[in-house]
């Protein structure tokens, strides 16, 4: 059984058509979905309808929660504000109640899919350090969870320390706990623009971090042309503490 884990979509369908067909080509039997499928790009409803049409598992990221309940917005940039209500405005009452509906966290076939943190996912909190991920990973009760938001493909590994750093493709061992960050399908922060995301094969109880060539995203017809969200200048990554690369 191979799992495509895919994360942070945003709107960006070019990219998700990209991903899905590389899945298949690597012979995935299976999609997880970790959340935040609208938001930044300009098309919310063709990612939502191609999700929604998988009657796959998927959890709610912050970007869904926003773009489907009428929450204040204290502290976004006026352009944020814009982009949110744009996005409202183009999915349906069933897309919103679909979005709303969606669980913080879900057990999946022998691992956990999350947006945010295992400690609070409710808090959208990020992870970029083993400290960070320390806290997700004494909550954790299954061998190995996905999470994303960050946009940043980062794996972290407990046993009787945490570790962590960047990867490629790595074994799942008995009697460690991982805690993997595949990537974001639309919109890239690591300083590779290519979409990524996760194989997961449960057989070989291996996890392989794909990067895949796409077309650029189109922006929502805002006053000012488009959310141009910052990025992190090219190649640099975060700043891990203890980091190691897994291979």
């Amino acid at each position: 059984m191979r799992y495509a884990i895919i994360a942070d979509i945003h709107a960006n369908l070019g990219a998700l058509h990209s991903v899905l067909r590389d899945a298949e080509q690597q012979g995935c039997t299976h999609t997880a979905c970790l959340g935040d499928i609208v938001g930044y790009y300009d098309k919310p409803k063709e990612c939502l309808d191609i999700i929604r049409g998988m009657i796959i598992p998927c959890v709610k990221g912050n970007h869904d929660q926003y773009c489907s309940e009428e929450l204040p917005m204290e502290g976004f940039k006026p352009q944020a504000v814009e982009a949110v209500q744009w996005t409202r405005q183009q999915l349906t009452e069933d897309d919103r109640r679909w979005l709303r509906s969606l669980p913080l966290a879900q057990v999946v076939a022998g691992f956990t899919i999350v947006h945010g943190t295992l400690d609070g996912p409710e808090r959208w909190g990020y992870v970029f350090d083993r400290l960070a991920a320390a806290s997700s990973l004494a909550q954790q009760r299954t061998p190995v969870c996905f999470f994303g938001h960050t946009h940043v493909p980062l794996s972290f590994v407990r046993d009787s320390v945490v570790r962590g750093g960047t990867y490629s493709k790595f074994r799942v061992e008995t009697g460690k706990h991982y805690f993997v960050n595949p990537g974001s399908v639309g919109q890239p922060r690591d300083g590779n623009a290519r979409a990524a995301y996760v194989v997961y094969d449960l057989d070989e109880a291996s996890i392989e971090l794909r990067r895949i060539e796409a077309p650029p995203p189109g922006f929502p017809p805002l006053g000012d042309g488009g959310v141009r969200m910052p990025r992190p200048p090219g190649g640099q990554k975060p700043k891990l503490s203890e980091a190691k690369e897994f291979e």
